[in-house]
């Protein structure tokens, strides 16, 4: 199947090309791509991956046109929300935690089929595609059947971050913190994560303070409930949960000062692979760090209860992004990175 995607390579810019998709096999579909959010992960394996083309995206929400023989569980017209790649089989996919497969990393960030074989062609030749099992950078993508969720008639550009980046968030606060009402949440950064982790708890109920250095990204948590600072040195009370969507060591270690005696840090931010930690504090303080992937979710019950919320006004996803036709994915991503939008969504029809 001909497609345009956008074509990624170290540190040129991106180009909109004309690509191959290949066709789906038994267990796989391919979906029309009717919006695809830009996540920080993208940016980090761009530039991992050097000068070897790549069609990345993995935030992707569209319809589906082709189904592979043995897909019985979607139809041609359905809208998806495709989100990343698992088994389905081993111990952890079972356990309904699929971000922990088995095969997390060969099915997401190998570029290609567990098998080897490639999804897309440029000119000819493989690219790097498949990514997090769908590469949805790209007016169509070829993904397994079973990280597509059924949807609905609802908005695509506010619901595609829900494939990765706001299930992350809004699942680390629901499947993993779990605070109660009359908690208080602490949340290191208010980029695309770390807002609708902000939402999710101020509608359970929670205390919520977010840090966060930007003016611009501070506004909305603030309009929704919560307190807002630039930095972790501003005056601020203790709290019980943390959840750091940044990744910097500097900030984890001053927001473990800040929990009271039991309190729970989760990590979900992408940053050095080391932090230096006061273990004598964690342990007479009985504090608790608990790593978290893709929210500790099984997308195809978290989505669908997200998007309940986004319906019922509880969870204001709209309010979180900004559109970009699909050629523009580096001034999506300037303008993130300049602290112009939140959450960039591309439309490939846009």
């Amino acid at each position: 199947m001909r497609v345009s995607a956008v074509l990624s390579r170290g540190g040129a810019p991106s180009e909109l090309v004309d690509a191959e998709l290949d066709d789906p096999r038994s267990d796989e579909v391919i979906v029309r791509i009717e919006a695809v959010g830009v996540c920080h992960t993208d940016l980090v394996t761009r530039q991992w991956l050097g000068e070897r083309p790549a069609v990345l995206g993995h935030e992707g929400c569209g319809t589906v046109v082709h189904l592979g023989s043995a897909v019985k569980e979607l139809a041609v017209g359905n809208r998806v929300v495709v989100s990343f790649a698992s088994c389905g089989g081993c111990a952890q996919c079972r356990a309904g935690l699929p971000g922990y497969c088995a095969w997390a990393t060969a099915l997401n960030g190998s570029g290609r089929r567990l098998d080897g074989s490639p999804t897309i062609r440029v000119r000819g030749e493989p690219v790097f595609g498949s990514f997090f099992g769908q590469s949805s950078f790209a007016t169509a993508a070829l993904a397994d059947a079973r990280s597509c969720v059924p949807v609905g008639d609802v908005p695509p550009e506010a619901i595609a971050p829900l494939g990765c980046g706001f299930l992350t968030g809004a699942g680390a606060v629901l499947n993993v913190l779990r605070p109660r009402h009359g908690d208080r949440l602490l949340v290191l950064g208010a980029g695309g994560v770390g807002s609708v982790a902000a939402l999710t708890a101020l509608s359970e109920g929670v205390e919520v303070v977010v840090a966060e250095p930007v003016p611009a990204r501070r506004t909305l948590p603030k309009q929704c409930g919560a307190t807002v600072v630039a930095s972790l040195d501003e005056p601020m009370p203790s709290v019980t949960h943390v959840l750091d969507t940044t990744g910097r060591p500097e900030s984890i270690a001053r927001a473990l000062t800040l929990l009271q005696p039991c309190g729970v840090l989760a990590l979900i931010g992408l940053g050095p692979a080391e932090v230096c930690l006061d273990v004598r504090s964690l342990m007479m303080r009985g504090l608790q760090i608990r790593g978290c992937v893709e929210g500790d979710a099984d997308p195809a019950v978290l989505i669908p209860h997200l998007i309940q919320r986004y319906q019922r006004g509880l969870l204001p996803l709209d309010r979180l992004v900004t559109t970009y036709p699909l050629a523009d994915l580096d001034r999506a991503v300037a303008d993130q990175r300049a602290g112009l939008t939140t959450k960039p969504v591309l439309l490939p029809g846009g």
